[in-house]
């Protein structure tokens, strides 16, 4: 089946199905931060400082990324690196924690949840616009990208060291593996254990260690099928090593923090909003 890009053009202005989801990502975990900053009964502010931090050091950290595998200029157009973006996100976010004296452990604690819904529609938006797709398959949900980036031909394929059979035309548009919507899938189901999970007594920050095992896990796997032209780690990826030491981490912090107990939340995560008048 073939999945054309999911643009809208508003005059000079080209609004892309990426960028739609992408937006829709980080409302979305403000939303889901905000609810539980609410639950808690804690400054529902801190939402707001989260996703802006979130915002500028993702985007950051996704292009440096980029620029450290392939090469290029910081704003040049395209090219953005989910690690680099969640590691460049988590560094301003806990950066502007320190500055608001707001513990570590209250910031991963609520962040958890909301990095998988985020993830799993950022997700969406690299299935809009045909990037990050797999290796060919001829599995019945099988799509081709005839105008992805780039366009799922076995030209492009051949490429990312898919091997192919002799002979075959580098124009043929081949069927793939939707890789995008595996993710969906899920990190869309560990969101769904992470917001039951929440709730438990585990001590302040655990369930941010349940979730990099999550992550790791999901993207360690998903690589397998991935169409990559960075496999020069024994046939791994650099995501998928970089998945095992985001799976070690979590369980690093999950063990040190289970049974820690209840961190205390500091004078502005404490602080209630003054109503507006109006």
């Amino acid at each position: 089946m073939p999945v054309y890009p999911f643009n809208i053009q508003l005059g000079p202005l080209e609004v892309t199905g990426y960028g739609i989801m992408m937006m829709a990502a980080f409302l979305m975990g403000g939303w889901l931060i905000a609810l539980e900053l609410e639950r808690r009964s804690l400054n529902k502010e801190y939402s707001s400082d989260i996703i802006i931090a979130a915002l500028i050091g993702g985007i950051l950290g996704a292009r440096l990324w980029y620029m450290a595998l392939h090469g290029g200029t910081l704003f040049s157009r395209g090219g953005l690196v989910w690690y680099g973006g969640f590691l460049g996100g988590v560094t301003a976010v806990l950066i502007n924690g320190w500055r608001l004296k707001v513990p570590v452990r209250w910031t991963m604690q609520i962040m958890a949840p909301a990095l998988a819904a985020a993830y799993a529609l950022g997700r969406v938006g690299c299935f809009l616009v045909g990037d990050d797709y797999g290796r060919p398959t001829t599995l019945p949900w099988a799509v081709a990208f005839p105008e992805g980036l780039p366009p799922t031909t076995a030209g492009n394929l051949a490429a990312f060291g898919v091997a192919l059979p002799p002979g075959t035309d580098p124009s043929t548009l081949l069927a793939v593996h939707p890789t995008q919507l595996y993710e969906v899938t899920l990190m869309f189901l560990a969101f769904t254990m992470l917001w039951k999970l929440r709730k438990m007594d585990w001590g302040t920050g655990a369930l941010f260690g349940i979730y990099l095992m999550m992550a790791g896990v999901e993207r360690f796997l998903v690589e397998v099928v991935r169409a990559k032209d960075d496999r020069f780690f024994a046939g791994f990826t650099a995501a998928q090593l970089t998945s095992v030491v985001l799976l070690l981490v979590g369980i690093a912090v999950f063990t040190r923090l289970r049974g820690a107990g209840e961190a205390p939340a500091g004078e502005y995560l404490s602080l209630t909003p003054t109503p507006t008048v109006k």
